[in-house]
């Protein structure tokens, strides 16, 4: 059991130190070019954030983030389609769209990052086990989504879910091709 749980650790760790590295090179893209970016998390709780801010000079390019767990506030702060919510629910790729949309025009921002989903160890169901985490990423003209489905226990979740997350909104930054100033 203790042999699980230090593997479990140290996995989360390489993750964590890979998130640092891979925030950093998001970072000299934004910076470089001008842009800014922000976040909206629920499942992550701010997650992505920290690891976004890890990085010194962050706030060159990083707005804020709205850490939106509860579908309230994913209505009232990010815009979230009350239809939306109770037709997909809140764990679902059409919330994860609508939540980088609200963080682009609530924040401010050119870019966005957006988890939903359940981490665990409670509240899948059928439809949506623990570990279903939709990830949406990109800029108003173009929103990807990304679906994990895999549990592997809450913390692991979450460390899979915030490196998946900025990994992506990474290989999209450089799909733009992005001219620096």
């Amino acid at each position: 059991m203790n042999n699980k749980r230090n593997k479990s650790l140290n996995k989360k760790k390489i993750m964590d130190f890979e998130s640092k590295i891979i925030s950093r090179q998001i970072g000299d893209i934004l910076y470089a070019s001008g842009y800014t970016i922000g976040t909206a998390e629920s499942c992550t709780g701010g997650r992505i954030s920290e690891a976004i801010i890890a990085i010194p000079g962050s706030s060159d390019y990083y707005k804020g983030g709205v850490v939106a767990y509860t579908d309230e506030v994913k209505e009232k702060i990010l815009g979230v389609s009350h239809k939306t919510l109770e037709e997909k629910t809140a764990v679902s790729e059409e919330v994860a769209r609508e939540m980088v949309l609200g963080t682009i025009n609530t924040i401010g921002v050119d870019f966005a990052i957006a988890s939903t989903g359940f981490a665990g160890p409670g509240g899948g169901t059928p439809e949506n086990p623990v570990g279903t985490i939709w990830l949406a990423y990109g800029n108003k003209d173009d929103i990807r989504t990304h679906k994990l489905t895999e549990d592997y226990g809450r913390d692991i979740n979450l460390a899979i879910a915030t490196n998946k997350a900025i990994r992506l909104m990474l290989e999209f930054l450089n799909d733009m091709d992005i001219k620096t100033e």
